[in-house]
């Protein structure tokens, strides 16, 4: 069956002041956007998180926040996959029309590509100042998301061909030698680990494209801190030398 679908785009953002400061900032920076009062809505920081969470797990604006505490929220089936990419040079408009298309595939209608804008204040920290390293040089970072309802593996494999087909094709747009991505969006397709126990040569696949050079000072760390590799999952990084199996 085929469906129409229609591609949306949201401007979202978090600015940290009040509204009368925003409107001349935005006129002189972003005018194509219009923004005016209206289009504001202003809060304190954990009205904010109520507020930015609402599209993923569904509050509204009626709700307290109180609902914050409810850890059973998201009622039924909700499945994700999620992938990342940082970019450093302008994507073409081409690379853009290439993108969009891929969303008025069926399988793409309830896929989302948020860009989160880079520069200012990440500029000016220094890679290796903590362990996220994605500083300086990056225009923005990409998160690619899809989701469903539907249950069986047949139809969770569908969506998730699509979504590795849309991050094949952005290759060309974004970093590389890494290819780097965002650690909390945990993308397994990069490589998982041997039940717990893995080589640095393996982990360094996956901790190279989340930490950068500083995946290395935090294998050291590890080795410190939990020689046995008591605390792992599917990506963590290991002891230089592991006392599990490799």
């Amino acid at each position: 069956m085929n469906i129409l679908n229609y591609v949306q785009a949201r401007f979202e953002s978090l600015y940290l002041g009040r509204v009368n400061q925003l409107i001349p900032l935005m006129q002189k920076r972003f005018p194509e956007l219009g923004l005016v009062k209206e289009d504001c809505i202003e809060t304190n920081w954990i009205g904010s998180v109520l507020y930015m969470a609402g599209g993923l797990i569904g509050y509204t604006s009626n709700e307290t926040l109180e609902v914050l505490l409810n850890r059973t929220k998201i009622s039924g089936l909700f499945t994700y996959k999620g992938k990342s990419d940082y970019v450093t040079k302008p994507i073409t408009l081409a690379g853009l029309r290439g993108l969009w298309s891929l969303f008025y595939e069926n399988d793409g209608r309830d896929a989302v590509v948020q860009f989160a804008p880079y520069g200012g204040r990440m500029d000016s920290i220094s890679e290796s100042e903590i362990p996220f390293p994605h500083r300086s040089g990056n225009i923005f970072h990409i998160h690619y998301a899809v989701s469903w309802e539907e249950e069986g593996e047949e139809e969770a494999q569908r969506y998730i061909n699509w979504i590795r087909r849309l991050y094949k094709y952005m290759e060309p747009y974004v970093s590389k030698s890494p290819r780097v991505a965002y650690q909390n969006y945990r993308d397994l397709d990069i490589g998982v680990n041997n039940h717990g126990y893995t080589s640095y040569k393996q982990a360094s696949i996956w901790g190279h494209k989340y930490f950068k050079n500083n995946f290395n000072r935090l294998v050291r760390v590890k080795a410190k801190v939990d020689p046995l590799n008591f605390f792992r999952n599917e990506q963590s990084i290991p002891p230089l030398m592991s006392k599990g199996k490799n």
